[in-house]
């Protein structure tokens, strides 16, 4: 195999100085059979292979993914499937190949996303040994883990989980928490947290909203006993990897394990309620870091809710390169690294294409929301829903990032200028404290069928009257 030296063809506009890249060493192959996986059929995409990165790629990606980097730093992301499957010696070569090809001066940083079942004394000793930061998967308290994580005999993968966090806690290794929400968690969201906080001892957590999209043929079901309408919650036809179809984001429909936009907004705003009173400045959530960002006028770099996205791209097994991880699929393919520079592909015009499309195609409705600043519209995968006024392209959670958006308003313009104060924002909390003691000196004051003087519309003896 004779692999391209890095470069751009004559005159190719250059791509950006930096960009993130999902290197996926196993491709989709996992020992997990989550149900809600989107990424497991993946495997179809490649009948016949071992699904495991060949060395000479290995190297490949490395000196390529450097090479392509004009800033100082870069980083190499691991993720699945499950790429601990390739084994500790697989990411010693990985780290051998670094130093052999990263420039003087230059920082490497390494992540991994697992599920953390396969972790050991030898991997975790390692990812101390080399810096990696490791994102562990898992879905909350064991019920609602285990509601959907499970291997591919179905057993419950729980204790498997927290027995690898402890190994990473015991040899002192960086982590932090990537979390699903779904049906089984999503009505949870102060339970999930602290779980997370005081369980896990988690510093920084991801919360990823579970969609799986359905094509109306998909279901069993007679198409005329149902009102077909975008974002229809419907029984899932799949629970394995034995029965799942090759997934492409198409669909108006979703499962009936997704979460809805109303769940969504209504976790974040029950996990902010939570964390503005204790945590900040203790406890990162991504999503509160997004928004303060956005608040504050810098940027943030969460695909999501930027602007324009395609700086977040995906490698395969085989070299392949794909414009995003969730859109791991043929129209999205950029081309092989064995057959075309890595930087070159990432400059591509249909790479560019892709990212501006997330600004281009947003509806009307969207362009002149009031949240459109720190929202964006969301992932393009997710915008499948209509507008109020019938228009196309309207995210399925848009009712759920406008609840959020608008509760965090007063809280973010305050945490906004205590920081251009010079200020911590945890000093926020103080002012919660106080006005919380206000509120129960005023519930204790009002009758318990009272509505709360909190303005939540609930009765004292729901809200601030609670004993």
């Amino acid at each position: 195999m004779t692999i391209p030296a890095t470069g751009r063809a004559g005159g190719a506009a250059p791509g950006p100085p930096a960009f993130h890249l999902l290197a996926k060493p196993t491709g989709a192959t996992c020992n997990l059979d989550c149900a809600y996986c989107f990424f497991l059929s993946k495997e179809m995409l490649y009948p016949g292979s071992r699904f495991r990165m060949a060395d000479e790629l290995l190297e490949a990606y490395i000196r390529q993914l450097i090479e392509a980097h004009r800033v100082p730093e870069v980083t190499i992301a691991w993720q699945g499937g499950e790429p601990t499957l390739m084994g500790v010696d697989f990411f010693r070569r990985s780290v051998a190949y670094v130093e052999k090809h990263r420039r003087p001066g230059m920082r490497v940083e390494y992540t991994i996303q697992t599920n953390g079942t396969l972790i050991d004394d030898e991997l975790a000793a390692f990812f101390r040994e080399h810096d990696f930061l490791v994102g562990i998967s898992i879905d909350g308290p064991r019920a609602m883990h285990d509601a959907y994580r499970v291997d591919k005999g179905g057993a419950p993968t729980f204790d498997r989980v927290m027995r690898g966090l402890e190994l990473l806690r015991k040899h002192g290794v960086e982590y932090n928490a990537l979390t699903t929400l779904h049906h089984a968690n999503a009505d949870h969201p102060v339970e999930v947290y602290r779980f997370l906080r005081d369980d896990c001892g988690v510093r920084f957590m991801q919360f990823i909203p579970i969609i799986e999209r359905l094509p109306a043929p998909s279901i069993d079901v007679p198409l005329e006993d149902l009102e077909l309408a975008p974002g229809l919650a419907v029984r899932a036809p799949w629970t394995s990897w034995r029965d799942r179809p090759l997934y492409r984001q198409e669909g108006e429909l979703v499962t009936d394990r997704s979460i809805t936009a109303e769940q969504y907004g209504a976790f974040l705003v029950g996990v902010f309620e939570e964390w503005v009173r204790r945590d900040v400045g203790e406890v990162y959530v991504q999503m509160f870091d997004v928004a303060l960002a956005a608040w504050y006028g810098e940027p943030h770099g969460l695909c999501i809710h930027s602007e324009t996205c395609g700086s977040a791209l995906a490698l395969e097994h085989t070299g392949d390169l794909y414009s995003c991880d969730h859109f791991v699929e043929e129209a999205h393919r950029l081309g092989n690294i064995t057959e075309t520079p890595l930087a070159e592909l990432v400059a591509s015009e249909q790479q560019r294409a892709f990212g501006l499309a997330k600004r281009e195609t947003l509806p009307r409705h969207c362009r002149e929301c009031d949240v459109r600043f720190a929202c964006h519209g969301g992932c393009p995968k997710d915008r499948f829903i209509r507008t109020p006024d019938g228009e196309a392209g309207l995210n399925y959670l848009c009712a759920g990032y406008k609840a959020f958006f608008h509760h965090v308003d007063g809280p973010m313009r305050a945490m906004s200028e205590l920081l251009r104060r010079g200020r911590a924002p945890a000093e926020l909390m103080a002012r919660y404290a106080a006005e919380d003691v206000r509120l129960r000196d005023a519930a204790a004051r009002a009758g318990r069928n009272d509505l709360c003087p909190c303005g939540s519309g609930r009765k004292v003896k729901q809200c601030h009257g609670r004993t």
